[in-house]
């Protein structure tokens, strides 16, 4: 297939791209991990060939549903994707898990090991999961996340989960790709709705208090008419979707099926009136924008001829010689003297 190992030390030749698309089309699994892997290089020789994939790739792109899950840590996600996704392979379905391992901020290495955490299911033939670590992204969510969604698609992933971090960080992010967000919450945590940002909750199409098990079933039940209380609060949703309170116990595998059905519910209801075509046409329009604003900062600060500029610019910003307004226009003027 060419060479290209892990690591990406080396550079592929030019059939690579041919036979690699190939094998992500056959959901050759190796193959998938390697596509994946190429997506996140940050080498522009591999951006390059990374996006001759998504080229290929994005005309056989399956029927898909996008779900975004989130919750603060301890809540139990990765449980809960875990069985969830060994609950939908059983009812025939290929699910593809992109969790979303925070960075390090001190080696930039990930602190978590999703695979390790979802044994079960990562051994489903049927089932693919891939960790990536968030780099510093912006709603918990690596960047190259959108990308793969597109690979795992391409390879008859028809149902794709997408985990947040879920640290207080701005889930915008994962609502801006994907069709359904589900919110996850605990019981019995004191005022049920101290500190939940109303954002999120305002995003959320679903929301499950998890851990409904044991001496937490009336303390669920309880969150769950608090929540339900709240929902009514917001402004009606523009999709006509009325958002849904459930309670479950991943551990035990109770109420997976109701969230199921919600979430059919949802792709049925939003199919019909048109706004989940849409919603994806939206999101591929905002996809562009955020890429370009990526592209174009980066190409801003590799430039070499402002590199001098910037470091004497910023002493001066420092010193307050001069402010940085006019230090940013300064700089502007000389990057599009470039061109």
């Amino acid at each position: 297939m060419g060479a290209l190992d892990n690591s990406l030390d080396t550079t592929p030749g030019a059939d690579f791209i041919d036979t690699l698309s190939q094998k992500v089309l056959e959901n050759d699994r190796t193959a998938l991990a390697k596509a994946i892997t190429l997506i996140e290089s940050t080498k522009k020789e591999h951006q390059s060939l990374a996006d001759k994939l998504l080229e290929k790739c994005l005309g056989n792109q399956k029927e898909s549903v996008r779900i975004g899950i989130t919750g603060v840590p301890g809540v139990g996600k990765s449980t809960f994707i875990e069985n969830f996704g060994n609950f939908l392979i059983k009812r025939g379905n290929k699910v593809a898990v992109l969790t979303v391992d925070p960075s390090s901020t001190e080696n930039k290495g990930s602190i978590l090991g999703d695979k390790v955490r979802m044994e079960t299911l990562s051994n489903e033939k049927n089932a693919f999961i891939r960790p990536s670590p968030t780099s510093g992204s912006l709603g918990g969510v690596a960047r190259k996340t959108r990308e793969t969604i597109i690979l795992m698609e391409a390879a008859g992933y028809n149902i794709i989960l997408i985990e947040t971090v879920g640290v207080g960080q701005n889930e915008t992010t994962v609502r801006d790709m994907t069709d359904f967000f589900l919110l996850l919450k605990l019981p019995g945590a004191g005022d049920e709705l101290q500190g939940i940002k109303r954002g999120v909750m305002e995003m959320a199409d679903a929301i499950a208090i998890n851990k409904a098990d044991g001496h937490n079933v009336k303390s669920a039940e309880t969150a769950k008419q608090e929540f339900s209380r709240a929902l009514h609060l917001f402004s009606a949703k523009e999709n006509g979707w009325v958002p849904k309170v459930m309670t479950c116990s991943a551990l035990e595998n109770k109420g997976l099926e109701p969230i199921w059905s919600c979430i059919e519910k949802f792709v049925e209801h939003t199919k019909e009136n048109g706004h989940f075509s849409n919603t994806r046409k939206l999101q591929n329009k905002k996809w562009l924008r955020q890429h370009l604003n990526h592209i174009l900062l980066q190409d801003f600060y590799e430039n070499p001829t402002l590199s001098a500029s910037l470091s004497l610019l910023e002493e001066k910003v420092m010193k307050s010689e001069i402010t940085p307004f006019t230090a940013a226009e300064s700089l502007l003027r000389d990057y599009r003297k470039t061109y």
